[in-house]
Order: C-alpha cells, then sequence, then structure tokens
C-alpha cells in the first residue's frame, strides 16, 4: 500500500520525540503535565468507628437525604492530606472525638469522577459533641440493631466486621 511505510515512520518518530520530551520534563513538570491532562477526582472518605464493645458510631445527616439520613463518619480529603487524616479530621469535626485509623475496607470508583474510601476507626478519646450544621443526631449502634434509614453502603461495611 502507498504510503503505510511513510505513515509507520512517522508515528515511531512522534513516539520518540513525545518520549524525550517527556524525559526532560522530569518530576514536578511531569507531575504537572499529568495533571493538567488527566480528570481531576473528588476523594469520599469514611470512617467505620468502633468503640471499646464493638458499638458503631453513626450520624443523622442533615444534608442527606430524609429517607436515608443514617451513616458513618464522611467527607472529601483535602489536598495534601492522607485518607486517613481525612478520617481523623471528619471525625473530629463532626463529633469532637479521637479515632485512630485501621485497615481500608473499600477503594471504589466510577461515581461522577469522585473515588470513594473507608477505613476501619477506633475510639481513642474525646468528649462527643456534633456539629449542628451538618449533624442533626450521633449515637453509638451494636451492629445487630443499626438504625432504619442508614445507607445500604454503610450497612455492608459495618457487617464486614472489625480488622
Amino acid at each position: 500500500m502507498p504510503g503505510t511505510r511513510t505513515t509507520r515512520y512517522a508515528a515511531d518518530g512522534a513516539r520518540r520525540l513525545a518520549a524525550r520530551l517527556w524525559h526532560l520534563l522530569a518530576g514536578p513538570l511531569q507531575w504537572r503535565a499529568l495533571w493538567l491532562v488527566h480528570a481531576k477526582f473528588t476523594v469520599g472518605v469514611t470512617g467505620v468507628v468502633r468503640d471499646g464493645d464493638g458499638n458503631v458510631l453513626l450520624l443523622r445527616h442533615r444534608l442527606w437525604r430524609r429517607d436515608r439520613p443514617w451513616g458513618l463518619p464522611t467527607g472529601c480529603a483535602r489536598r495534601g492530606e492522607t485518607l486517613a487524616e481525612t478520617v481523623v479530621r471528619e471525625v473530629r469535626e463532626e463529633t469532637g472525638l479521637d479515632v485512630r485509623v485501621g485497615g481500608l475496607l473499600r477503594l471504589e470508583s466510577g461515581y461522577r469522577l469522585r473515588l470513594e474510601a473507608a477505613y476501619e476507626a477506633r475510639l481513642t478519646g474525646g468528649t462527643l459533641r456534633i456539629d449542628p450544621f451538618e449533624i442533626l443526631e450521633a449515637g453509638w449502634f451494636p451492629p445487630d440493631a443499626l438504625p432504619a434509614g442508614l445507607l445500604e453502603s454503610h450497612r455492608r461495611l459495618i457487617e464486614r466486621g472489625p480488622d
């Protein structure tokens, strides 16, 4: 076929040029280039907080759907924050409680450029005081007596049990 060989050489030359440019960028400039050309994600982080008796901390969220207001402490990661730091911060902001983060329970994507991570967490201290802007009510529940209106995905996380 006429032109096939020429097209192949041109494509190979373009790939070599792209690789050469990529290597010239190095480190921080490579990261910046990747950031510019790829999709940006929101990272939602959830903590399955358990006390010493195995009870789970659940919150009745003001801003969630009225038919499913109950759920685990949840929030979005901030720039430069690890996912474990997000769990600690969100629990403290929403409840005044301190936690130690354990193992990763779930990592999923596909929610319109949203990544979801869930971690086990253990209560380590603090005094329960809710953030009235976001939270209407908080309580400790045995895993076999969860409230109606609990998000199903959170119910499944709780049922997995502690790590």
